[in-house]
């Protein structure tokens, strides 16, 4: 049985808090004035430095303490932070996120500066906070002891979920005097009692001379899992600590309206939010590659048999066949939808990113982010992240320029950087685009000359020019930074981008800026294909990348005298003769057919033998005997049990094929 490890579910925990709360302090620093966001990073600090020293993360917690000491004074005063408050604590963020990851490994002078910023901050903001707190609130030493009564139920499962109701009202006996009795009025027959649930409630009587919402914080993380009834008491009614708890029953309207602001969370409230918690579970990663790597296997046990029952012609075989067809398409499905993610879990990285970058360049600029509901397959999210990196610094360090230069060219001060993803067909398409000063084609043909890239006055197209900003060691920067310079990064954005079967396009406009566009497949598991025949060989190509099929007959192929171009509808077509390309001698059929696929942004036939049909494809990696054949991007296994090679669409009209045998070289 697979046992849990407490203090790696900590960590993940942790991590997802840490990102809630950089997310928190960035639309803070936007926005300074929402209360509710302040509440919020108090939260997560209170929660990440409580579970910390839980689990025997005691630095995590010390550290932690200071922050939420900041926050919770700025929550209850009223003050507002400031962008260099702001800014310590998304360094403190980091901090913790290091102490987390390598407690040892982390130096603790990095904390002590933090610290000691905090603190600086906090002694010269001292006087601010002081006059809003004194103009909310009375100076504790003169606020009346005030008498509550309180009623309170948890969730059944609240236990279940980590919280000990005894340590809560140990919190409450620390604001001030306090007479607890237990409400055993809910109590099961005990051949029904779940003892991981909790069904006793408590009647508290506590004077204090805290505010009420001292004692409202004491149930900050539970309170809308509870039922929670706070009540002035007067001294003619006193709650005795030996009378027997009443029948419990819902409070009349008058009663609500008697009860001085009761909190109460109602019964269904909780159940649907008890609902919501159960419709989700963290899920280890491997688990779905496990999953998916058997419903692969899976698929192709079906095409064979599939297949057998086709030469059989059994009705009852075929009947069957096709029965387990349906179900393992719809198992494929549900597979692939448990491993598909919105993209946003993504874009939210780069907000950090944005925000760093513009106060390392003095750029002020704004980022704006759309299609963050877009899913995409976990592991194209994951190996998207390093390009976007690269894309995104680029567009803010090369294409956006300084304010002044901004103002100069009358546009406004504060640059746009704008990251979109939506899909488009097969395929999701994502951008970075920005309103900067757009590619100069002339200083990049010139730097291409400079580094041997371009012969000096070959003509060469926008495109040619475009792609140039992908080639190893290439650069336009004039000097070398830390964030440019050395020509290391598009080239890697290009690389990552084709291993996932995609393309990258760019567009630019003079003066309006450029946009850099990443068409990516949904999936690198299972994808719908094209089956063809060339030769004696058989592949396949991706379905996404087709547009349609016609025929060639010899007729045509003549009346083309080698110009290798085809009249599609009066528009002239390239073709690629895949024969020819894989180095088959014999001669081809009379009939031959024309797959016209998207390569970039112009249109390719590729001349097949046959065109057997559509093709559910599973996608094995190549051996490393042929993993330098750019033409094929991987093979798949077929009903017959032989091997087919998967067509790179991109790769191969780009002339980088070299001869193979679909069936007798395979993975």
């Amino acid at each position: 049985m697979h046992e849990l490890d407490p203090v790696a579910t900590f960590r993940q925990e942790a991590a997802d808090l840490l990102e809630e709360l950089e997310q928190t302090l960035l639309d803070l620093n936007a926005n300074p004035a929402a209360r509710d966001l302040i509440d919020a990073a108090f939260r997560a600090m209170h929660t990440i430095k409580g579970s910390g020293a839980m689990f025997g993360f005691t630095d995590v917690a010390t550290f932690t303490h200071d922050f939420e000491t900041a926050f919770d004074l700025l929550r209850k005063s009223g003050a507002q932070p400031s962008p260099r408050l702001i800014e310590v604590a998304l360094a403190g963020t980091d901090h913790i996120r290091a102490l987390i990851e390598d407690s040892a490994g982390t130096d603790p002078v990095f904390g002590d500066a933090i610290l000691s910023d905090l603190r600086e901050l906090l002694g010269q903001a001292a006087p601010d906070l002081h006059d809003a707190a004194s103009a909310t609130r009375e100076p504790v030493s003169a606020r009346p002891a005030v008498r509550y009564g309180l009623t309170l139920r948890f969730a059944p499962d609240v236990t279940v979920n980590g919280t000990n109701p005894l340590l809560l009202l140990d919190e409450l006996r620390g604001l001030g005097d306090c007479v607890v009795e237990p409400l055993l009025d809910r109590l099961p027959p005990l051949g029904e009692l779940d003892v991981a649930e909790c069904h006793v409630g408590w009647r508290v009587d506590l004077t204090t001379d805290k505010p009420r919402s001292a004692i409202e914080d004491v149930f900050m993380f539970v309170l809308d899992d509870m039922e929670l009834d706070i009540a002035e008491q007067s001294d003619a009614s006193p709650l005795a600590p030996n009378i027997a708890p009443a029948p419990a029953r819902a409070a009349t309207p008058a009663e609500r309206a008697d009860a001085a602001e009761p909190v109460v969370a109602a019964v269904p409230e909780v159940a649907s939010r008890a609902d919501d918690r159960g419709s989700t579970v963290r899920v280890q990663a491997e688990r779905l590659d496990r999953l998916m790597d058997r419903v692969g296997e899976l698929v192709i046990a079906q095409a064979r048999l599939s297949q057998l029952a086709h030469n059989r012609r059994e009705p009852a075989l075929q009947a069957v066949a096709e029965e387990i067809e349906r179900l393992s398409a719809g198992l494929r499905d549900t597979a692939m939808g448990l491993r598909m993610m919105p993209i946003g879990t993504l874009f939210a990285r780069f907000r950090r990113l944005v925000h760093d970058l513009s106060g390392e360049l003095g750029k002020p600029l704004e980022f704006v982010t759309s299609g963050e509901e877009t899913e995409l397959d976990k592991t194209m999210i994951e190996r998207l992240a390093d390009p976007l990196v690269h894309v995104i610094r680029n567009a803010v360090d090369h294409g956006l320029e300084t304010p002044d230069v901004r103002l100069a060219a009358g546009k406004g001060e504060t640059g746009l950087i704008r990251l979109s993803a939506r899909h488009i067909g097969a395929e999701v398409h994502v951008s970075v685009r920005d309103d900067g000063r757009g590619l100069d084609l002339a200083r990049i043909r010139a730097k291409a000359e400079e580094q041997g890239l371009l012969t000096p006055g070959a003509p060469a197209s926008e495109s040619e020019l475009v792609q140039l900003l992908f080639a190893p060691g290439f650069s336009t920067a004039r000097e070398v930074s830390a964030l440019s310079g050395r020509g290391v990064g598009m080239d890697v954005v290009k690389q990552t981008i084709e291993a996932m079967r995609g393309h990258i396009d760019v567009t630019s406009a003079p003066g309006q800026g450029s946009t850099f566009t990443m068409r990516l497949p949904l999936t690198l598991a299972i994808i719908e294909g094209l089956l063809v025949r060339v030769a004696n060989g058989r592949y396949v190509i991706p379905l996404s990348a087709v547009e349609e099929c016609i025929e060639l007959d010899r007729r045509d192929d003549q009346r083309s005298a080698g110009r290798s171009f085809l009249n599609v509808r009066g528009a002239l077509v390239p073709f690629l003769r895949l024969r020819e390309a894989f180095g088959e001698t014999d001669a081809p059929g009379e009939h031959q057919k024309v797959v016209v696929v998207a390569a970039g942004q112009s249109r390719v036939g590729l001349v097949v033998d046959q065109i057997l049909g559509h093709h559910q494809t599973v996608i094995k990696s190549l051996s490393r005997l042929h993993a330098d054949v750019g033409a094929f991007s991987g093979a798949t296994i077929m009903g017959d049990g032989l091997p087919a090679l998967i067509l790179d669409v991109g790769q191969l009209v780009g002339g980088r094929a070299r001869p193979v045998h679909g069936d007798r070289e395979a993975a």
